[in-house]
């Protein structure tokens, strides 16, 4: 076996729920690596602008944290999941200074040093936690510094993963995983890892629509992994689509911090009205999803191409200080937002569904969990709540890692594992089929799974995403892996389950609104969406 390697753990994904899980066993284990698809800075974590919720105010509480969050759930949150993420927040916030991240900060009304807490839509209260509008990128590099550090972690760039390999359990009634096969692009080889747990830390998946706020390496890896390995996947249905994201034909991923809204921004139409207030008492500051349905029907009520988020009537030395890396991005495009409104429109930007975990991370297959947007926690429900999402990333990198150190000293050091055989495939000399499936998918999921759905909508996907699935699998079958091959094959199956779970959801519901069930069904209990494979 010429590529194989063997760790304790081997997690999948360098955002800041991987770096914090391995950060976190590094020093009770021998060997920890980490891969990253691109450079470890390709996260959806590093682009993160908002922040991390938790409760620092005086005026606030747990209590109130955990009831707006309930409330942005529209009713699919598990109570008890969203009270042991709450609970942590504070901890988590020490835990991240304590490996060097630096918030931002305010001067108490008696002159002492504070953390400045903005404030967001779905919250009664400031609770988020930032550094300026960059709060991902500082947690980011910070954890990556202290990774780079520890000599029992590895960080292995450019490695994208074929696929789990398991082997029956338990009299062959379920699986259990003992690692991967990975592909170095690097290298053009693919690597037999062996490892005695492994981790999915691979983001979300909404790089499957046209327009989205993530980085190229959303494309639903993790989730399309345990889907083939036999993991149950739920409330795929709702993602979440970002209300403010930068419209420019050349920046089309550049995200509009909500935080702006926070601080008084107002969304207007190109003749400066307001709109927000027709749709929701309380206007900018209603949550995501119904501020990107408002955008939505306007920009195509009025036939117009975007909307307009105004913070201009603030002072410009607020504006630098507070939003300094949008301010500059803005400056960048010929947008000066001191004086003049930015223009946006919604794209996709949270996975709210995944692979189905319980409270320490544990998926259905023996010794592999999912932490951070790969995984369905109970915490979201049918949406997220802003800056919720750092905060799960943490807590449950911190459960994981908690229950990881338990079950090691019992799990068989490693088993015998078969290379990787690609003796009957040969290089694509075709792969246009690939930059062309990739293109026709995110158009048809953004035309007819977007925003707004309809059963025929839903219908049409679905039929493309068949035809699709077959040709790409055919394609795998001829030729050797690449990265780009890798992506599209992951992309297809999470769109499937997107469309398998909305087609099941005979209601609106949180980030899924269809025209043919417009409201909720409350004649029966509230219900996740779950796919067994």
């Amino acid at each position: 076996m010429p590529y194989l390697k063997n760790y304790d753990v081997l997690i999948i994904g360098s955002g800041g729920a991987g770096l914090s899980l391995a950060l976190k066993l590094a020093d009770n284990t021998s060997s920890v690596a980490v891969l990253s698809k691109f450079a470890l800075t390709s996260s959806s974590t590093y682009y993160a602008q908002g922040g991390i919720s938790a409760v620092f105010d005086a005026d606030d509480s747990i209590e109130s944290h955990i009831e707006d969050t309930l409330d942005a759930g529209a009713g699919l949150c598990d109570p008890e999941i969203v009270r042991i993420t709450v609970a942590q927040g504070k901890s988590s916030i020490e835990w991240l200074r304590d490996q060097g991240v630096i918030f931002t900060e305010e001067q108490s009304r008696s002159g002492e040093s504070q953390l400045h807490l903005n404030r967001e839509g779905g919250h009664s209260h400031r609770r988020v936690v930032h550094s300026a509008d960059a709060t991902g990128k500082a947690v980011s590099l910070s954890l990556i510094e202290r990774a780079k550090e520890h000599s029992k972690i590895e960080l292995l760039e450019n490695h994208s993963v074929v696929e789990l390999i398991t082997i029956p359990s338990d009299g062959g009634v379920s699986k259990q995983v003992v690692g991967a096969y990975v592909l170095d692009s690097t290298a053009n080889k693919v690597k037999t890892i062996a490892a005695r747990i492994v981790v999915l830390a691979t983001g979300g998946a909404n790089m499957a629509y046209i327009y989205s706020t993530n980085p190229h390496s959303s494309t639903g890896d993790g989730i399309a992994l345990a889907w083939r390995a036999g993991c149950r996947v739920s409330n795929m249905e709702f993602m979440q689509f970002h209300p403010t994201c930068l419209y420019h034909p050349e920046a089309r991923t550049f995200l509009i911090s909500e935080a702006l809204r926070g601080e008084g921004g107002r969304l207007i139409l190109p003749d400066g009205s307001s709109f927000m207030q027709n749709f929701d008492s309380r206007g900018e500051l209603a949550p995501r999803d119904i501020v990107a349905r408002a955008i939505d029907h306007e920009m195509k009520k009025r036939g117009i191409e975007c909307v307009y988020l105004d913070i201009s009537h603030k002072s410009k030395r607020f504006i630098r200080e507070h939003f300094p890396t949008i301010y500059q991005q803005c400056l960048e495009y010929d947008i000066d937002i001191t004086e003049q409104p930015i223009p946006v429109v919604p794209a996709a930007h949270y996975t709210c569904g995944g692979v189905l975990t319980d409270s320490y991370a544990r998926t259905d297959i023996k010794n592999l969990y999912a932490v951070g947007e790969v995984a369905c926690t109970g915490l979201h429900g049918a949406n997220r709540m802003a800056s919720n999402s750092l905060l799960e990333c943490l807590v449950f990198a911190d459960r994981a890692s908690e229950d990881i150190l338990q079950k090691l000293p019992d799990i068989h050091s490693y088993f015998e594992i078969k290379d990787w055989d690609e003796s009957k495939v040969s290089d694509s000399d075709e792969e246009v089929v690939v930059s062309h499936n990739w293109n026709e998918l995110r158009h048809f999921m953004w035309d007819y799974v977007g925003i707004v759905r309809t059963d025929k909508r839903l219908s049409r996907a679905m039929n493309r995403v068949q035809l699709l699935k077959k040709e790409i699998t055919e394609y795998y079958g001829n030729f050797r892996v690449t990265s780009d091959l890798l992506e599209l094959r992951n992309l297809v199956i999470v769109a499937e389950l997107i469309v398998r779970c909305a087609q099941q959801r005979k209601e609106s519901r949180g980030l899924h609104y269809t025209l043919d069930y417009p409201e909720i069904d409350s004649s029966k209990s509230p219900q996740n969406t779950v796919l067994t494979p």
